[in-house]
């Protein structure tokens, strides 16, 4: 899949965020720009939002984005004002007439703007950035001055929680502290969260001291680049042909291929040469370049009823504890649809690929679906969990030899299963509980309604209890609600 060496090419020194990383490459493909003849300006630019836990490598995101991004402006949100961001009135010192002045918005026209420390800018200078960032123009009418200033441009933010961590207990809206005004205007919020895993802590600690073993060109250590640039003392013997394979080859061995989890995983499925390699960084810039400005797709029948379809499905899944759906978030499918379709290099958005892609990564953005995603972060702590509720269960058996036994959990789940595969049943009711909480249409659920078909009504709580403290659900007096 191109989305996959794409995301995997941007920012290998970052662990995980597999998905961010994706609709970071659609972002810097962004969508296709219409102009109708009524005047009516369709934005084609995709913004996204970043918000969550100290350290978890948002700044670095960002970074990651500009090194890629042919014009890109950075800013920070209490270094900057509603003025510094779309445009100043001044007076020249010489000939004391009013003159405008550029903001960043407006210098980074067909360019990106990153705002780091979003949550720190004033509620007045926040307001300033709303034309600009869904009109994709500045109007000024200051001084005596009346000018209209494009500013199409993607904007890519990044923000604290409130309350310094997100509190999972409330509402989003509650943790962020934006305006929904604003926040409708971003296509893509992210939620990035600092999971308290064992597993997946030593992953991450292994895969920044990989970078910090690392020997840069000049033979001092540091973690100063994303790539493995250095050459081998047996590959010095032959340095002109080295040289001139690669100057011929795309690819590029990086050196976190054994950190990453995904790339062992896609070197499984196939038996391609490159699958733990990463795109060279010269031509991952050329080749979003290209994509971006040589391919306009256009959307199929089947693209138009299938994004209706998804849309329509979208409304009526939302509730007060998951983000406001509204028109501009089917604007925001075409334009994900439409960028995964200048990645396949295509001048027609396919429903199969490109809207399913897209939905893909919306829906992990709107309530944290992402069934790739979900098994990587979590096979390691489920099968603990599993692992502790077997145990508590073989022990309540034990103790109870003498009085009548309740039916066990896999005997409702699988007929003639036994004590050997009772982990596998214990998973599989792990996520059939997770999956009636996910897809319950009210604000909660009761927990005597969840696997009603099973008359073993502790294992349902322990499982319940489980989901509670690894953060999928909240339990709170019998009800059950997603997170």
């Amino acid at each position: 899949d191109i989305l996959d060496i794409l995301g995997r090419s941007i920012c290998p020194s970052i662990h995980g965020h597999d998905v961010i990383k994706k609709a970071l490459a659609l972002q810097l493909l962004s969508g296709c720009e219409k102009n109708l003849k009524n005047g009516t300006h369709l934005r084609g630019d995709i913004n996204i939002l970043m918000v969550g836990d100290p350290s978890t490598a948002k700044s670095q995101l960002l970074r990651a984005a500009m090194s890629i991004s042919p014009l890109a402006i950075s800013t920070t949100g209490k270094g900057s004002s509603g003025v510094g961001l779309t445009a100043a009135v001044t007076s020249d010192p010489e000939t004391k007439e009013r003159r405008l002045e550029a903001g960043a918005m407006v210098l980074a026209d067909r360019g990106l703007v990153c705002v780091d420390e979003f949550d720190k800018m004033g509620e007045n200078d926040r307001v300033a950035i709303h034309e600009a960032m869904e009109q994709q123009t500045v109007t000024i009418a200051k001084a005596g001055l009346h000018a209209s200033l494009n500013a199409r441009c993607s904007v890519l933010a990044a923000a604290n929680p409130v309350y310094g961590q997100y509190d999972r207990k409330r509402r989003i809206q509650e943790n962020i502290g934006l305006p929904d005004s604003l926040l409708s205007r971003f296509d893509l919020l992210f939620v990035v969260l600092d999971q308290l895993d064992p597993d997946s802590d030593r992953r991450i600690a292994a895969h920044v001291i990989r970078g910090h073993r690392y020997l840069s060109v000049g033979g001092s250590a540091g973690h100063d680049s994303d790539y493995d640039d250095d050459s081998s003392e047996d590959e010095n013997e032959d340095s002109a042909n080295n040289a001139t394979s690669k100057a011929h080859s795309i690819w590029q061995r990086s050196r976190y291929d054994f950190a990453n989890s995904s790339r062992v995983r896609a070197g499984r499925e196939d038996d391609d040469p490159h699958s733990d390699d990463v795109l060279q960084h010269d031509f991952l810039r050329k080749y979003l370049h290209f994509a971006k400005h040589k391919f306009t797709p256009r959307l199929t029948d089947e693209a138009r009823e299938c994004i209706a379809g998804r849309y329509a499905e979208m409304r009526s899944r939302q509730d007060e504890r998951t983000l406001p759906v509204t028109a501009r978030s089917l604007e925001t499918i075409i334009r994900l649809a439409s960028a995964h379709a200048k990645a396949r290099l295509s001048n027609e958005v396919d429903a199969d690929t490109d809207v399913a892609a897209a939905m893909d990564i919306l829906s992990f953005a709107l309530y944290h679906e992402n069934t790739q995603v979900l098994e990587d972060t979590s096979l390691s702590k489920d099968k603990r969990k599993v692992d502790e509720l077997s145990n508590t269960d073989e022990e309540a058996s034990d103790s109870e030899d003498n009085s009548p036994k309740r039916p066990r959990a896999e005997d409702d789940l699988q007929d003639g299963a036994t004590s050997s595969n009772t982990s596998d049943a214990l998973s599989k009711l792990m996520a059939r509980v997770f999956e009636e909480v996910d897809t319950s249409l009210d604000d909660g659920i009761e927990i005597v309604e969840v696997c009603d078909d099973i008359t073993d009504r502790e294992l349902i709580a322990r499982v319940a209890r489980t989901l509670h403290e690894d953060g999928k659900i909240y339990m709170a007096d019998d009800m059950l609600y997603r997170v």
